[in-house]
């Protein structure tokens, strides 16, 4: 049996800070992991779903793992969900190997700290058509995806949203945990990590392997 994982990275990025966990996953999982690469600012959200579900259908795998950090997770989110929009069956509309889904800080209900960068000068410029689309709108979402979806969330206030006005509940510094949660998800997990610091912490590998083998984070 074949397994992989894919990892789609965050606003801004390229994948390459993902190493570290994807060897750790490999690890854990007796697979294997590779990294997603799109253009976060550049090209819109559509676009990049469409990239995805390309980039996903070339893989060859007995078992497909999605792991998506911040704004990547809301990506495969759009994957799914436009699938399930158009059929009821998304598995059979998608045509992929059978998986879990992790997101590591993605805010799924919209980002303040994305909403606060857009009204400053050069703030849409800097967020790009993915991140005006897939950050900013305030929305309560439902999973209807059909996958099981695990969720880690970031509790260390050590972040770039911290530049863009106070956060008065807790966060891992760029994204609020409150942010995170999504109805109809199979688990919600918050850990002591900064948004950026949960890609190379050795728990939230050890615990989103466990989600992707068994469908809980355990302890």
């Amino acid at each position: 049996m074949c397994t992989v994982v894919v990892y789609v990275h965050g606003l801004w990025l390229n994948g390459w800070e993902s190493l570290l966990l994807r060897k750790r996953l490999s690890r854990d999982l007796n697979g294997s992991a590779q990294a997603f690469r799109y253009s976060s600012v550049g090209v819109g959200l559509v676009e990049n779903v469409l990239a995805l579900r390309a980039f996903l259908r070339g893989v060859r795998a007995d078992t497909l793992h999605l792991v998506g950090h911040s704004m990547g997770g809301l990506i495969i989110l759009e994957l799914f969900e436009s699938a399930a929009a158009r059929a009821g069956d998304v598995e059979a509309e998608l045509s992929l190997p059978p998986g879990r889904i992790v997101l590591l800080g993605s805010p799924v209900r919209g980002s303040r700290a994305a909403r606060n960068l857009s009204r400053l000068a050069f703030g849409r410029r800097i967020l790009g058509l993915t991140g005006h689309e897939a950050l900013l709108p305030e929305r309560d979402r439902k999973w209807l995806g059909g996958r099981e979806v695990g969720i880690i969330a970031g509790t260390v206030p050590l972040g770039f949203g911290r530049f863009l006005g106070p956060f008065d509940s807790p966060s891992d510094g760029t994204v609020l945990v409150a942010e995170t949660y999504l109805a109809g998800a199979t688990q919600h997990l918050s850990m002591r990590t900064t948004h950026t610091g949960m890609v190379y912490s050795p728990e939230v590998a050890r615990r989103t392997a466990r989600f992707l083998r068994d469908g809980v984070f355990g302890l």
